[in-house]
């Protein structure tokens, strides 16, 4: 299972402490997997590539048949809701490429940008962590200019 899934036997383990993937011992001690479960283990990568957590991905897989490979269907109803999951990655990387050389809100106040951007530290008043880049927008130049 490893091999052919490309994920390491102790991660196969661990999702099987989790409950999220089935094995039965052989004879000899060797766990052996159904072969369904190479689907299982692949949406489970998947899902965690697209940010799931572990809980998200027990909760999903529990809503799909035990006792056979899921369909295309089953896959479709499980993702359907994962658009907008995928579209808000989506804006926050763009976010993340565009504000690589601008003030991204942080507070440290470093970049001479950041004295039109966030003059005073501003950003903070949204939280902590780097505001702009967690998707707060940027004031215009004259909101931003303490005097204008």
């Amino acid at each position: 299972m490893a091999k052919r899934s490309g994920v390491a036997a102790s991660a196969l383990r661990f999702y099987e402490e989790r409950g999220l993937i089935h094995a039965v011992r052989n004879a000899s001690g060797y766990r052996e997997y159904p072969r369904a479960t190479i689907r299982r283990v692949a949406f489970i990568v998947f899902a965690q590539r697209i940010g799931l957590t572990l809980e998200e991905v027990a909760a999903e897989l529990a809503a799909l048949p035990a006792d056979r490979a899921p369909s295309r269907a089953d896959w479709a109803t499980l993702s359907a809701g994962w658009t907008a999951r995928i579209d808000a990655r989506i804006a926050e990387l763009q976010r993340l490429r565009e504000g690589l050389t601008e003030c991204i809100g942080c507070g440290c106040l470093s970049l001479d940008r950041c004295r039109l951007a966030n003059p005073g530290d501003r950003a903070a008043t949204r939280g902590a962590g780097p505001r702009y880049w967690a998707g707060d927008p940027r004031p215009l130049s004259a909101d931003a200019d303490p005097n204008g």
